[in-house]
């Protein structure tokens, strides 16, 4: 049997806190790793372009699977919650309703990808070089989106029900063998920018189809029962399920918008501006990743507690979250200040790329502390599913951020756009921070 209880001292909060969030740090580090070695071996190629394209094509995929990140995230609240309620038939309603939805939205990306990659690459006024071969990407990475997106649910079941270990398997082997897969092609059978695509469709249909195995696994630890179709059909279930999906979508775009922007107005300043934004954004993606870890771990806590009614424990989770996650932003920080500029080393051959963007490592480095309680509260607003506060405070904070661009583009340059995604990632803490008291009253009052 799983436990699924509260912590009740100070030293079990914080054992519990680092014991689910460790996992799911090596787990989500992998991720952006995957984006390092595949910048990493473009680079190693004679012409930045190789770098853009992959930029642009990732940031394509990117986008469209953070818009459907709902997948994941309305996944994870609903189910904790259901098991803080002690409603175990309804978290195998939930994985049911999740998966059928991702298969869907999967079968659409495919039948609907001309419209789609001419419709996003006409966003970027990139070089006709970088286009065509971005377009070759999208091309083959979207035939992994049913699997990819059916992953997503299943990353949701596991952190609802905290089984972090689980997540840290499925996705290190999903990245490990993306990085092998990204390597043998490319280098070994000299495929360029179709290697790196195809390699990253195979991890995905290989960690979808584990994951499924490792789902079964999970709900039989929890005697969670084969659920029935009148379940999985119930109305009000569906609808909060489609509620919580839509504003999740709306919110997940907000949240994109500024990262997208980066892409796409980096690529007006020309291939070398977007081939050093292509690196430094790794670096953000490494700290964001590394900060998830303690909000999936909130996630799970905070939702458990709402279900269960305790605002007390909903209280405990954020306090002992909140001392871990700044502990780590702080060091990632000082890290990035030190040795940013050998890990661009690293990355790239190139030294007009290295020069480029070791300019924009300062901002980089401020990003940490200016984050972590954007991410530590998108954990609670999740799991909690409070998800219209969420989406309205993701908005205002995408407000700033473009009237940062708009203010500081002309004469900062590149400069500026670093500088709004500071304000960005400012705006969401506070907002959310202002927020978070009502979630404790509401779990006190229902």
């Amino acid at each position: 049997m799983i436990d699924i209880g509260l912590p009740s001292t100070s030293g079990e909060w914080h054992r519990t806190i680092w014991s689910l969030s460790w996992p799911v740090i090596l787990a989500n580090i992998t991720i952006p790793l995957v984006g390092l070695v595949d910048t990493a071996v473009m680079g190693r190629l004679p012409d930045p372009a190789y770098i853009g394209s992959v930029a642009v094509g990732t940031a394509i995929m990117t986008a469209l699977y953070w818009l459907f990140g709902f997948l994941r995230m309305g996944t994870t609240g609903l189910t904790a919650q259901a098991l803080g309620a002690g409603e175990k038939a309804e978290i195998g309603a939930i994985a049911v309703r999740a998966m059928m939805l991702a298969l869907l939205l999967g079968g659409f990306m495919i039948a609907g990808q001309v419209v789609l990659r001419d419709g996003l690459l006409w966003l970027f006024e990139a070089s006709e070089r970088v286009e065509g071969l971005a377009a070759d990407y999208f091309a083959i990475r979207v035939w992994g989106a049913p699997a990819m997106l059916i992953y997503m649910v299943e990353l949701g079941i596991l952190f609802g029900t905290r089984q972090m270990r689980a997540t840290l398997v499925l996705s290190i082997l999903l990245n490990v063998t993306n990085v092998i897969l990204d390597v043998l092609f490319v280098v070994g059978f000299g495929l360029g920018v179709q290697g790196v695509a195809a390699g990253t469709v195979i991890s995905e249909l290989f960690a979808c189809t584990l994951g499924f195995f490792i789902i079964r696994r999970v709900l039989g630890d929890l005697r969670v029962p084969r659920p029935d179709r009148a379940l999985i059909l119930l109305m009000d279930r569906l609808r909060s399920l489609f509620s919580v999906s839509a504003n999740l979508v709306i919110r997940t775009f907000f949240v994109q918008l500024p990262f997208f922007t980066l892409t796409l107005v980096g690529a007006a300043f020309g291939d070398l501006t977007l081939a050093a934004n292509a690196v430094l954004i790794h670096f953000f993606h490494v700290m964001a990743f590394s900060l998830d870890g303690y909000a999936h771990s909130v996630e799970a806590l905070a939702g458990y507690a709402y279900g269960a009614r305790e605002p007390q424990r909903l209280r405990q989770v954020t306090v002992y979250a909140t001392l871990w996650a700044g502990g780590s932003a702080l060091l990632i920080g000082a890290i990035y200040l030190l040795a940013g500029e050998l890990v661009i080393a690293l990355i790239t051959q190139l030294p007009e790329v290295r020069a480029t963007a070791a300019s924009f490592l300062p901002w980089v480095a401020l990003l940490p502390l200016l984050s972590v309680f954007a991410f530590l509260f998108d954990g609670i607003f999740i799991g909690t599913t409070r998800i219209v506060e969420l989406r309205n405070s993701m908005f205002l904070a995408c407000a700033a951020y473009l009237a940062a661009v708009l203010a500081t583009l002309d004469t900062w340059g590149n400069h500026g756009l670093w500088f709004a995604m500071c304000i960005f990632m400012s705006a969401r803490s506070l907002l959310l921070g202002l927020l978070y008291p009502r979630i404790e009253r509401l779990a006190a009052s229902t």
